[in-house]
């Protein structure tokens, strides 16, 4: 099982996939990485040799911020938001989405599980 930037990758996968577990890798730069590091596509974890996982390993501490690293950032960047009190921020402090959607329906992920509202409900005759 080859391990990149303190995570497991899953050995049956083929290694563009199996590099989109890190936190920070997505489909374009999972393909730059195989790319750079010379890996052909069709390749699977278990078929690396340590050489190449050296390499992928390089690539990915060389020109990439993930997994930690880039969990604090973003962190940093929302807390950032909610000191300055801006309206992002704000929203990021109620619970909220953040990037203008609709909440009179939906947004249920951000607000979580509904609540009733005693006596809210209409009486129709």
């Amino acid at each position: 099982m080859a391990r990149i930037a303190g995570v497991n990758l899953p050995d049956k996968k083929r290694v563009e996939f199996a590099l989109r577990y890190i936190y920070g890798i997505g489909p374009t730069r999972s393909a730059v990485i195989c790319h750079g590091a010379s890996i052909a596509d069709s390749r699977r974890v278990f078929e690396l040799t340590e050489d190449e996982i050296l390499r992928i390993r390089e690539i990915i501490d060389r020109d990439y911020q993930v997994e930690g690293d880039l969990r604090r950032v973003v962190n940093m960047n929302i807390k950032r938001l909610m000191d300055l009190g801006c309206y992002r921020g704000l929203r990021h402090r109620k619970g909220l989405p953040v990037h203008g959607q609709r909440t009179h329906t939906n947004a249920r992920t951000r607000k979580g599980k509904a609540r009733a509202i005693p006596g809210k409900k209409k009486v129709t005759k």
